[in-house]
């Protein structure tokens, strides 16, 4: 007899814990889909950036949030994307990976206002089923009742070099002492916010990322689903 595997599916964990590698390569062997939650909130500061609105004003960000279209669709094109992120009709995929965005996410993603009309957004999509939802509150705030929560974690240190190597792959230029020192500043900032703070959830699957490479951690998440 085989077996069905869970129709939602949450992966959480701090910045480049590896959710979305693993995520996406669920997804797709199991023909769900990829929701990496993190890209509404970066979709969110970058509005708020190139407005030149004060990031420390919670209410006015809490106001954007609530009036801007966001609108998450399939890759359109093959530079790396697991998806395509719009503002009204303006792709940001990219522009939100910026260093600046990086620096303030966290800050407004900390706001309840902010996470309150992201999170009922990501309810409805992930109610649907057949999904593999991607964040940092799914299986703790989002969607509680996941049938396979899972939690990636990895040092700071580590994290970092996969930052740091994500962005010299593009051509860019990247200081690895800077993305360390926030990687480390964001990690405190989404552990100890009131709002739905980074934690697993009791009943998570807890997987450290730091030895194994990511096939051996597919090949761990993937068993899971069995």
């Amino acid at each position: 007899m085989t077996q069905t595997p869970p129709s939602i599916i949450t992966l959480d964990g701090p910045a480049a814990s590896g959710k979305s590698t693993i995520g996406r390569k669920l997804a797709d062997t199991l023909g769900y889909l990829f929701f990496d939650t993190g890209v509404m909130y970066r979709a969110v500061t970058w509005v708020a950036l190139h407005h030149d609105m004060d990031v420390r004003d919670e209410e006015l960000i809490t106001q954007m949030t609530q009036s801007t279209h966001i609108d998450i669709r399939p890759a359109s094109k093959s530079d790396g994307r697991s998806c395509d992120v719009l503002i009204g009709d303006k792709d940001v995929t990219w522009d939100m990976r910026s260093s600046e965005v990086e620096s303030n996410v966290s800050l407004i993603s900390s706001y309840a206002g902010v996470r309150k009309a992201l999170s009922d957004k990501q309810r409805e999509i992930g109610l649907r089923g057949k999904v593999v939802m991607v964040g940092r509150d799914i299986g703790t705030v989002v969607l509680p009742e996941a049938d396979l929560k899972i939690y990636l974690d990895a040092s700071a240190e580590e994290r970092a070099k996969r930052r740091y190597d994500e962005i010299i792959a593009r051509g860019e230029k990247a200081d690895y002492d800077e993305i360390l020192k926030k990687m480390i500043e964001r990690d405190h900032i989404d552990s100890t916010r009131a709002v739905a703070p980074l934690r697993p959830a009791d009943d998570a699957v807890i997987i450290n990322t730091d030895e194994p490479n990511a096939d051996e951690v597919f090949a761990k998440v993937l068993e899971l689903c069995k």
